[in-house]
């Protein structure tokens, strides 16, 4: 009788383990899933430019920027040459935004796209989590 329990245990126990294990796998699987842009998602750009620019050069900037459909805040560094811009992509698109800028105010300007070893050494939280690394491999091996 204790046997027949043990088995009839062991079997329930079985199923529902596997059943959490593809509730898990559905879930690393949605959340991972590449998403298209939301009207509400906002994202940042830098913009480097070539030039030096003046306390002047950088209200000018930052009042053109702030112009631009999409925009929503706006960072000009006249020491470093260097503007950040908050946008919307599903409205506009940060490329053709930093190119007419540099048809329109004639800057030299160039938008800067971090390089994999300048993204990995931003935030050393999620680089050295466990979730991070797990999260890593799945995908690594999902696609």
């Amino acid at each position: 009788m204790k046997n027949k329990y043990f088995k009839l245990f062991l079997k329930a126990s079985g199923i529902t383990f596997l059943l959490l294990v593809l509730v898990l796998a559905v879930h690393i699987y949605i959340v991972t899933r590449p998403k298209p842009f939301d009207k509400t998602q906002l994202a940042i750009a830098r913009i480097d430019f070539k030039q030096a620019i003046t306390p002047k050069d950088s209200l000018s900037i930052t009042q053109w920027l702030y112009q631009q459909k999409g925009v929503q805040y706006v960072l000009c560094n006249p020491a470093t040459s260097i503007a950040v811009f908050g946008f919307y992509p599903a409205q506009i698109n940060a490329n053709d935004v930093v190119a007419s800028l540099g048809n329109n105010l004639h800057y030299q300007a160039q938008r800067h796209i971090p390089t994999a070893q300048e993204l990995n050494s931003g935030c050393p939280v999620i680089v050295e989590t466990t979730g991070a690394k797990l999260y890593n491999y799945l995908k690594s091996r999902l696609n």
